[in-house]
């Protein structure tokens, strides 16, 4: 392997080109929905009720909402405000991860999965694209932690820890995250005959503890939603949040039974990962059936940090609402499988491997080039010569000891990507984020006017996040009407409405927007000579009495 002051170097360039991320945009839909109710948090100056999408919102429970908005009274309403929370707690999972591997393993083995996990690909699109998955997949793991080293020696100071972090992450996701969590400790227990585990005080306190730290949570579902049944939520009146929170939410998708549905595809998260966790990805598989075959020798006390992973992934891969961000759960675990396997390579393991890991390396930068120069980003140049760099410093580190020339090929693709994604890529990709830009052209023109989201959804929560001030929505031009009681309305609209609306209202379109679905990428979109037919038209229009 590198020595630790090699890794530490090559982690702290991880950790600097990441955190440039923080500075950029926030991305349609889920970063800028959840920015946008942290923002009306603040604005409304309410912790208890979310309001989403112009009315009340139940889906995902309050804490990452409550970290950005407090971010936000901080820092001011901005992009930097809302990632700062989930760039840091990122950081808080890395040292978790770290201390979870240096006890299983040794130094070395944890520097190596800090390296593996931090420049994993998806986790890097993660950090920019800011949803839950970082804030959950740190409690998740934080509370893996203090459970693993609860079941010996002092248990109390784990206990109560593990709970609090457990309890945090039920506050980001929901209850289900309980489920792999307890149920892969109890499977480990089962298989290695430590059955009597599951009587033990400990245990149940965690539980009770869990449910104390969440009254928080519980108590604002209460006061938003079943004190106040004539609410319509989903369609429906009558909506408990408590409900919602401790069935609906999770189970419901799971089941296919809740508002929200979706369709399954039980291998969808095993080619998922193929992508998600490059460059790693073909070790992490190799690793992964390498373990299954050590846990049929017997099991060690380490087993159960695997088999709660396991689980994790099996739950995902059987649930009926699937989405590629959901794996970064169980990428800590994947990266400490992967370091431990790259330890143990044999001489001929090694040659093969670094073979392996050199050409997908540089299949991979060649490919980041490739989408620059058919997408035409600007100062194209530059980034070639970035990614010229970059293969020659892999082929030359390849020459290295064998572990050694697999990290360093590794971890200098994902700085490219990195670089690709921060400098170069998503800065050109955002100017078709038609919300953002229609928000900022009127607050860099002053316009005047009460700002409202006309028929739309999903297109328009970076507008609703980006503009000054409370942004309304309107569904009919009747709303509309009712609102220009109150004086002229800014309206973004997209091109078929915004007709509609100069046919019955004094409009005058102000600006129009070129706007693409920018987290659902396609290859007509990426080249720039068919981009024009994948684009949609929106519009800004003031209108008076």
């Amino acid at each position: 392997m590198p020595s630790e002051k090699v890794m530490l170097y090559l982690l702290g360039l991880l950790i600097l080109l990441g955190a440039a991320g923080i500075a950029g945009p926030v991305m349609e839909p889920d970063a800028a929905l959840y920015a946008s109710i942290a923002k009306n948090i603040v604005l409304r100056n309410d912790w208890i009720n979310l309001y989403g999408n112009g009315g009340d919102w139940l889906d995902k429970p309050h804490l990452p909402f409550w970290l950005a908005a407090a971010s936000f009274k901080v820092f001011g309403i901005n992009a930097f405000s809302y990632k700062l929370p989930s760039f840091l707690v990122g950081l808080l999972g890395l040292g978790y991860l770290y201390k979870l591997t240096a006890g299983l393993y040794n130094r070395q083995t944890a520097l190596l999965a800090a390296l593996i996990y931090f420049s994993a690909l998806h986790l890097i699109l993660c950090n920019f694209d800011v949803r839950a998955e970082v804030y959950l997949t740190t409690f998740c793991l934080a509370a893996l932690y203090h459970y693993y080293h609860a079941q010996e020696g002092r248990w109390l100071t784990h206990i109560i820890a593990g709970s609090f972090m457990a309890a945090l992450a039920v506050m980001t996701k929901g209850i289900f995250v309980l489920m792999p969590l307890f149920g892969g400790f109890i499977l480990y227990w089962l298989f290695s005959g430590h059955w009597r585990m599951i009587l033990k005080l400990r245990w149940w306190l965690a539980i009770a503890l869990i449910f104390i730290f969440i009254g928080p949570e519980l108590w604002c579902l209460y006061r938003q939603f079943d004190l106040h049944p004539e609410k319509v939520v989903f369609g429906k009146t009558g909506v408990s949040g408590i409900r919602f929170f401790f069935w609906d939410s999770q189970f419901g998708r799971f089941f296919n039974s809740g508002p929200i549905k979706g369709k399954g595809d039980i291998s969808f998260f095993i080619h998922t990962s193929l992508w998600a966790f490059l460059p790693w990805s073909l070790l992490l598989f190799t690793a992964a059936g390498y373990f299954l075959l050590r846990v049929k020798q017997g099991m060690s006390r380490s087993s159960v940090i695997f088999i709660v992973a396991g689980l994790t992934f099996l739950i995902f891969s059987f649930s009926k609402f699937q989405l590629p961000h959901y794996i970064i759960l169980v990428f800590p675990q994947f990266a400490i499988l992967t370091a431990a396997y790259l330890g143990q390579l044999n001489y001929k393991g090694l040659l093969i491997w670094r073979a392996v890991q050199i050409s997908i390396c540089l299949l991979a930068s060649v490919l980041l080039a490739v989408i620059i120069f058919f997408f035409k980003v600007p100062n194209a140049g530059i980034f070639y010569v970035l990614t010229a760099l970059a293969i020659i410093l892999m082929c030359w580190k390849g020459r290295e000891p064998r572990q050694s020339s697999l990290v360093w090929s590794a971890v200098s693709f994902s700085l490219l990507f990195l670089v690709f994604v921060n400098f170069f890529f998503y800065p050109a990709l955002l100017k078709y984020q038609a919300g953002m830009q229609a928000a900022k052209w009127s607050a860099a023109k002053g316009l005047k006017g009460r700002p409202v989201i006309y028929r739309q959804l999903m297109n328009a929560y970076a507008f609703e996040f980006y503009h000054p001030g409370l942004v309304a929505r309107a569904e009919t031009p009747e709303a509309l009407d009712g609102m220009l009681q109150n004086g002229p309305l800014i309206v973004y609209a997209d091109q078929a409405a915004a007709q509609e609306l100069e046919e019955r209202f004094a409009a005058v379109p102000l600006q129009t927007f070129e706007r693409y679905h920018i987290t659902r990428l396609k290859p007509k979109f990426l080249n720039a000579s068919t981009r024009p037919g994948t684009l949609e038209t929106f519009v800004l229009l003031k209108i008076t009495r």
